[in-house]
């Protein structure tokens, strides 16, 4: 492949994970929603907790598939299922309607996070590792705008679509219609698949006790971001009375400090140890926890989102990075173990949906203080 094809095919592998970073819009679609069809916080956190339950049935499923269709052509179909969740809200308003798309959006990431990043090798012959980071960060500026963009669909008087809100959805699909053209457009050579894993060869693995406890990690890791996420406006609103639109900028502001942190992560790891720079992740974590629950001012709880953002942004690449190199031999089994880890993104939500019922928005932070907690624990079985 010479320079200028590798060069065309990696700006539309971007492309393709800014189309990933569409799944983080379930936050604050799931607040929106929940103030049209005024639901509970349990009724709402179903939302978010669907597009994450899918990664538990279709991460290794999709290793397979990516043996029989190839690489390319999976993440070709990951981002048309993709699309088809992004118009199906446009059909209606019901509650039904809403849970099929999500689940729809879902499916497809799940689709995506595995096999768009061994696409990626595909093209770069070194640095994968800066290139997958930077892909995070392509990835990030979608979360980040998604606030924005619904909060200018609802405020903004635009008597001739009718859309509210969900202006969100057309101008994220036609950026995946683009994608999906682009994409099928561009050649890139394919090695032979290797032996897929099967969700047995996965399971067994748990059996190994590190191998368990970075599993449980990223599901720490993904629930606090989820949670995050769907929490931190509601927090805004209830403490200081603002209304949804105002308040989607606690979404906003987490997304910066995550993004700063995918960029800045990389390096510092270069001259910091694993560990270190976990144990230093997870104390702002805490500090952030302590905010939440307790923050009764705009500077603080603006303090707390901006922790968790940072603090939280580099502990998948740690425990993922930790689980490969504990079983080099076992790769594709424990990637796609990783990967079902995202199922941390259903059990966080539901959880704190009925604690936030019960106790209000504190009940939600307590959820995820748990999660904060165990990784404290974990911080010392990291290999230095």
């Amino acid at each position: 492949m010479n320079k200028k094809t590798s060069i065309g095919a990696l700006a539309v592998v971007m492309l393709c994970f800014f189309t990933m970073g569409f799944v983080d819009l379930v936050g604050i679609a799931s607040n929106y929603v929940k103030q049209d069809l005024g639901l509970t916080d349990s009724q709402a956190n179903i939302m978010p907790s669907l597009v994450f339950f899918w990664f538990l049935i279709f991460s290794v499923p999709t290793g397979m598939l990516m043996n029989k269709i190839g690489r390319k052509k999976t993440v070709l179909l990951s981002i048309v299922v993709t699309v088809l969740s992004l118009f199906l809200p446009l059909c209606g308003n019901s509650y039904a309607l809403m849970l099929c798309a999500f689940s729809l959006l879902g499916i497809g990431n799940a689709l995506m996070q595995t096999s768009l990043n061994p696409l990626v090798s595909n093209i770069v012959s070194g640095n994968l590792s800066s290139t997958l980071t930077f892909g995070q960060f392509v990835k990030a500026i979608a979360s980040f705008l998604a606030p924005y963009i619904a909060m200018w669909g609802a405020t903004a008087a635009m008597p001739e679509f009718g859309l509210g809100w969900k202006i969100l959805f057309p101008v994220y699909g036609i950026i995946g219609v683009i994608a999906v053209v682009a994409l099928g457009m561009t050649h890139i050579h394919e090695e032979p698949a290797g032996k897929a894993s099967n969700v047995l060869d996965c399971f067994r693995l748990l059996g190994n006790p590190f191998i368990l406890l970075c599993f449980l990690g990223i599901m720490c890791h993904v629930g606090i971001d989820v949670g995050t996420n769907t929490t931190a406006p509601k927090i805004l609103m209830e403490r200081l009375g603002l209304d949804l639109a105002a308040a989607g900028f606690a979404t906003s502001l987490y997304f910066i400090f995550r993004t700063l942190g995918c960029l800045t992560g990389s390096a510092i790891l270069r001259v910091l140890k694993e560990r270190s720079f976990f144990l230093i992740s997870v104390v702002m974590i805490i500090a952030s926890m302590v905010c939440l629950a307790i923050g009764d001012s705009k500077w603080l709880l603006y303090t707390g989102i901006a922790l968790v953002g940072y603090g939280n942004s580099n502990i998948f690449s740690i425990c993922f990075a930790q689980a490969l190199n504990h079983d080099p031999e076992h790769k594709n089994e424990i990637s796609g173990l990783m990967i079902m880890g995202l199922f941390g993104g259903t059990i966080f939500p539901l959880a704190m949906g009925y604690m936030s019922d019960w106790m209000g928005t504190i009940g939600a932070v307590l959820v995820m203080a748990v999660g904060a907690v165990y990784l404290a624990s974990f911080v010392f079985q990291i290999k230095k």
